[in-house]
């Protein structure tokens, strides 16, 4: 029992200290230290799984920052030629310089750009582009499930290899921890490079936990390309659980932000495999102009020098002179991202936030509700979708900018895991997207400042709690 006891002290000071010294912010050292303090060992054990930010440490830099670092600095030369996108506006102008320097890819211009709405016909069109693959498909997915859609991709793959197209496929670990080996072993059986991201192993297990893969990307022959929110899952198709069907925004692509989108698989496909890279010209063909769109890929990760995700969010909010409109899944914003949104409701900018009213997640959905009646208050319109899972990850900025991607309002996907969203430099493109906006505004649930402050006192200690483990989220 002393010795129990004498153990518990020693780790919980040891994290203590480690807190104090290499915490990131006050307010999430600060939950931490409560964490620590208030649930014994087992404080501690969440402390070194998720809180540590490994990317100080040696034995992280040794295995992953430095390796991914180095990867950009070896290939510089096979870094794609930027072309100039000569913009109107100073917004645009300011935005895409700070997404250059931070994520490292520029606006692309003449870009061609579909944006899909529903899971149905997203599949459609992307089953139908798969069907034209005439070299390669590479593929890579936070979530590849079991199901209708995923037996569809393993016939239309197998007939593709057949007839001499090469196929990668990239999936993380964990959100794809449903994945049966006999499943995986199909694909690999039928000629297909199949590679997790991250994998659980032993002496692994604390780095890659808490660090995941949340893209999802296709690129079919270096030219077509899908990006957005959108996972293998049936989830998508056909309602399977309370939540009903899983609503989601995806884009799909022709033109030179192809390119760049493709570098974002490439890399990742290096690490996961450990022994291909396909920095070359049968991967990487010159890619004509297809449309007037410029488009720019953000590429945001903890091995990258600057949180990108984050960066972009916020300056869009800070940016926005009329309006910004969010859609987001898992609203749980940092210290940083809720004064931005203080800042620009103060400065009469309207804000509407659309977020799921039913979650996968009790913590995050809870941690979420803590927000709002602070939002509200500030007089933030914020719309609660009724009927299906509300999935999109999709900012609108004064009908000039638009954003779509993986990437959420949260700690996760601003500092821990590897995410892609595609800024939009077009008004008729991102009109397009209001429009959708405010269509499922209009059949969701207003939330109303004076009915939501009245909510219980069990109610408000839920969300207290909630939000109290938010560094976890």
């Amino acid at each position: 029992m002393i010795i129990t006891i004498g153990l518990y002290g020693v780790l919980t000071l040891l994290a203590i200290i480690h807190i104090i010294l290499y915490g990131s912010r006050p307010t999430k050292s600060l939950s931490w230290l409560l964490i620590v303090l208030i649930f014994p060992f087992v404080g501690i054990f969440l402390y070194v799984v998720f809180g540590i930010n490994r990317r100080r440490f040696k034995f992280f830099k040794l295995k992953q920052t430095v390796r991914r670092r180095l990867y950009e600095e070896n290939f510089q030369d096979r870094l794609v030629k930027e072309r100039q996108v000569d913009f109107e506006n100073k917004k645009s102008k300011k935005l895409s310089k700070l997404l250059r320097n931070s994520s490292k890819f520029a606006a692309q211009p003449n870009n061609k750009v579909s944006v899909l709405q529903n899971g149905t016909k997203t599949f459609d069109i992307i089953f139908e582009e798969l069907q034209k693959a005439e070299k390669f498909i590479h593929l890579q997915y936070y979530i590849f499930e079991e199901g209708e859609l995923l037996d569809k991709l393993y016939t239309l793959l197998k007939e593709k290899l057949e007839n001499n197209v090469e196929v990668r496929i990239l999936y993380d670990a964990i959100g794809s921890y449903s994945l049966r080996k006999k499943a995986i072993k199909k694909f690999k059986d039928i000629g297909a490079k199949v590679y997790p991201i991250m994998p659980l192993h032993y002496g692994s297990f604390l780095f890659t936990l808490n660090y995941r893969n949340h893209r999802k990307i296709i690129i079919i022959d270096g030219k077509v390309g899908f990006t957005g929110g959108v996972n293998i899952s049936d989830k998508y198709i056909k309602s399977n659980s309370e939540l009903g069907i899983w609503d989601d925004t995806h884009l799909y692509l022709k033109g030179p932000a192809v390119d760049n989108l493709h570098r974002v698989f490439i890399k990742d496909y290096y690490f996961a495999s450990d022994q291909e890279l396909l920095l070359r010209d049968e991967y990487l063909p010159e890619i004509e102009e297809q449309g007037n769109v410029a488009v720019q890929i953000i590429a945001g990760g903890p091995d990258s020098d600057h949180p990108s995700i984050m960066q972009q969010y916020i300056s869009m909010i800070n940016l926005a002179e009329e309006y910004i409109y969010i859609s987001n899944p898992y609203f749980i914003p940092n210290s940083a991202m809720l004064e931005a949104l203080r800042i620009a409701a103060l400065s009469d900018v309207n804000i509407k936030l659309l977020v799921p009213k039913k979650s996968d997640s009790w913590l995050a959905k809870h941690s979420m509700l803590s927000f709002f009646e602070e939002l509200l208050f500030l007089g933030i319109e914020i719309y609660q979708q009724k009927d299906d899972f509300l999935h999109s990850k999709v900012i609108v900025m004064d009908g000039e900018i638009a954003s779509v991607g993986s990437g959420n309002f949260d700690h996760r996907s601003f500092e821990h895991n590897f995410e892609t969203n595609a800024l939009i430099y077009d008004k008729t493109v991102t009109e397009s997207i209001c429009k959708d906006f405010i269509a499922d505004c209009e059949e969701s649930l207003l939330l109303e400042y004076d009915t939501y402050k009245k909510r219980s006192l069990k109610r408000k200690l839920s969300e207290g709690v909630a939000r109290f483990f938010s560094p976890l989220l």
